[in-house]
């Protein structure tokens, strides 16, 4: 059963077009992430990119399964520390590394998955919220791991394959952005596939589902697993890419970020977590130097988002496009 049940997925934009249309789009957003790092800071961009990536991998479970998880954030901090920790003690080359945090991340998901997925509603978000701050209080007291409140400082960015070096920004932005696209890409194949289809059956029924024959909870631990694991590459990407993993990664004010990523980009959707999690970044970046409370002023951008685009920004454009149609 969805644990939000007034949130109504409504498809992606690319959704409204033909095929030929589609594929312009497409080649548009990536010529146009090719040449942003020449008008924007790469450092801020990379950031934007790896929560894009969080957000979509976390819109996996809640927009195609219904599921509320709201211990996310154990899977992106502990991935984070697993591939700085690979990257800087055992000396493991960058994609080496965040393969690892990315194994690590689904690893954590099957166990945590097969744990939470005997409850719903409510329950299962509150189980995954527990287990997230067993996490949390873990890496305060492993700081010979985890640095405890320091944070694991230093990581290094290493040569790709060893032969490239990723010390230049320019150069780190754009295998940030090959692994967004390879993530992004994966998540699409996974909800555009057979087993896409019986996530959005369960989502939309789940007695209905099982009466069909479907073991849904195996479905669902898959699900979190996969969900976990493209998380666990995000947090080690942007551990990497940003030479640190601290505590902010693991602590349950990140899962309540990334729901908030998702909601403003629209449930449901592929491309809504993305421009959900870029909005957060780039508002958190800009309200840095203002002088303004960052925290009270994205909550108000929240609440003015949540009532002007109830279904998200991506979703009203879904809407807005069918209604043209």
């Amino acid at each position: 059963m969805a644990v939000v049940k007034s949130i109504r997925p409504s498809g992606t934009v690319s959704g409204r077009f033909t095929g030929n249309t589609r594929l312009i789009i497409g080649v548009l957003l990536i010529a146009a992430l090719l040449v942003a790092p020449y008008v924007a800071y790469p450092g801020f961009l990379m950031k934007a990119l790896c929560f894009a990536l969080f957000a979509c991998a976390f819109n996996l479970m809640l927009g195609f399964v219904g599921l509320l998880s709201f211990g996310h954030a154990a899977f992106f901090g502990t991935a984070a520390y697993a591939s700085g920790y690979a990257a800087k003690v055992w000396g493991l080359t960058p994609e080496l590394a965040i393969l690892f945090g990315g194994l690590v991340g689904g690893a954590m998901g099957l166990v945590i998955g097969a744990i939470a997925i005997r409850r719903q509603g409510i329950y299962f978000a509150m189980i995954t919220l527990a287990i997230s701050q067993m996490v949390f209080f873990f890496a305060i007291q492993a700081g010979s791991i985890t640095g405890g409140e320091d944070g694991l400082q230093g990581v290094p960015r290493g040569n790709l394959f060893g032969l490239i070096s990723l010390e230049d920004s320019l150069t780190m932005y754009y295998f940030v952005l090959a692994v967004f696209l390879l993530g992004f890409g994966l998540i699409w194949r996974i909800v555009n596939s057979p087993y896409g289809a019986v996530l959005k059956a369960i989502r939309e029924n789940e007695p209905r589902a099982i009466s069909l024959g479907y073991r849904v909870d195996r479905f669902k631990v898959l699900a979190f697993t996969l969900s976990a694991a493209l998380t666990g590459v995000a947090g080690g990407t942007k551990a990497i890419a940003v030479q640190l993993a601290s505590l902010t990664d693991v602590q349950w004010q990140m899962s309540g970020e990334v729901i908030l990523m998702t909601l403003l980009g629209g449930v449901g959707t592929l491309v809504g977590p993305a421009v959900g999690g870029a909005l957060v970044v780039g508002l958190e970046n800009y309200l840095a130097t203002s002088g303004l409370p960052v925290t009270m002023v994205i909550g108000v951008v929240f609440v003015v988002c949540v009532l002007v685009f109830r279904r998200g920004i991506v979703g009203e454009i879904n809407v807005f496009l069918g209604r043209r149609r």
